[in-house]
C-alpha cells in the first residue's frame, strides 16, 4: 500500500467535508435508485415449482409462509458437490442474522440450491446457519431463474447470467430473487440480482471499502480468491474449497 500525503488536522478536516459531500450526493442517488427499484413491474409466476424441505414437499407459495413477500438466496451447491461455495457462505453469513429482523417486516428470506436437501442441511449445521434452506433438485426453479447451467452450455460459452449471455466457469451461479403474494395467493416476480449486484448483502465489503487498503484484491487471481468457509480461515490453501466442490 502506498502512504497517502500527511499532512495537518486541519488539512485533513477540509479533505475530509469534501469527500463528505460526495458521499452525500451518493447517498441521495442511491435513495433515487431504491426508489425506483420499487416501482419496477411484476410479472406473475406460473410454473407449479415444488420444493424439498424438511417437512415435506412445498410450493413455491408456501415458502412464504405467512408472509407476503419472499426473498430467496440462490446458493451455488451443484448436486454433485461435497460442500456449498464458499462466496455464498460469505453472503449467507450475513443474511443468517437478519432474517428474524426480515420477518417482522413481512419479508420471509429462503435459501434454494440444487443439491439433494440431506446434503443442504449438513452443510447448514457445519456452519451454524438458522435460515430456511430447501432443495430445487427436482424442478427447474434454477434454470428459469438463470443461475444453474447446462454442461453443453458452459461448453458453447453460451450461458445467459446477469441478463446478458456470457462465458461462465461454473455450472451454478449466485443471485437473488425477490416475490410478491397476492391476497388471492398469485406469486410474482418483482426482481433479480446477480454478480456484483449481491455485493449490497455482503457488509465485509462496506467495511473494507472504509480502510485505507480497500478490499486488497488487485494482485488477486481471482476477485474474492481471499474468501474461505468461516471455519477454514487459519491456514490451509485458500482453492481447496472450490476444488472440493468440484470433486
Amino acid at each position: 500500500m502506498t502512504t497517502p500525503r500527511i499532512v495537518s488536522r486541519e488539512d485533513w478536516l477540509k479533505a475530509r467535508t469534501n469527500l463528505l459531500r460526495q458521499e452525500k450526493e451518493f447517498s441521495r442517488a442511491r435513495d433515487a435508485l431504491t426508489a425506483e427499484r420499487g416501482q419496477m413491474p411484476w410479472t406473475k409466476v406460473t410454473k407449479p415449482y415444488v420444493f424439498e424441505t424438511p417437512t415435506g414437499p412445498a410450493s413455491l407459495a408456501t415458502l412464504f409462509g405467512p408472509r407476503g413477500q419472499l426473498i430467496v438466496y440462490h446458493f451455488m451447491f451443484h448436486p454433485d458437490w461435497s460442500e456449498g461455495c464458499k462466496s455464498c457462505s460469505l453472503v449467507a453469513d450475513h443474511y443468517n442474522p437478519a432474517v428474524v429482523h426480515l420477518n417482522q417486516r413481512d419479508v420471509s428470506l429462503v435459501t434454494v440450491s440444487r443439491a439433494p436437501l440431506n446434503k443442504l442441511l449438513a452443510f447448514k449445521a457445519r456452519m451454524g446457519w438458522t435460515f430456511p434452506w430447501v432443495s430445487s433438485f427436482g424442478n427447474e426453479f434454477n434454470r428459469d431463474f438463470n443461475v444453474s447451467f447446462t454442461e453443453a452450455e458452459l461448453e458453447r460459452a453460451e450461458t445467459t447470467y446477469n441478463y446478458k449471455v456470457q462465458k461462465f466457469p461454473m455450472p451454478e451461479a449466485p443471485g437473488i430473487s425477490v416475490f410478491a403474494k397476492s391476497a388471492e395467493g398469485e406469486v410474482f416476480h418483482t426482481y433479480s440480482a446477480y454478480a456484483r449486484g449481491l455485493e449490497n448483502f455482503m457488509g465485509v465489503y462496506s467495511l473494507l471499502d472504509l480502510v485505507p487498503k480497500g478490499r486488497d484484491e488487485a494482485g488477486l487471481g481471482y476477485v474474492m480468491q481471499w474468501v474461505r468457509h468461516h471455519d477454514r480461515y487459519g491456514g490451509g490453501d485458500p482453492h481447496a474449497a472450490l476444488a472440493a466442490t468440484r470433486a
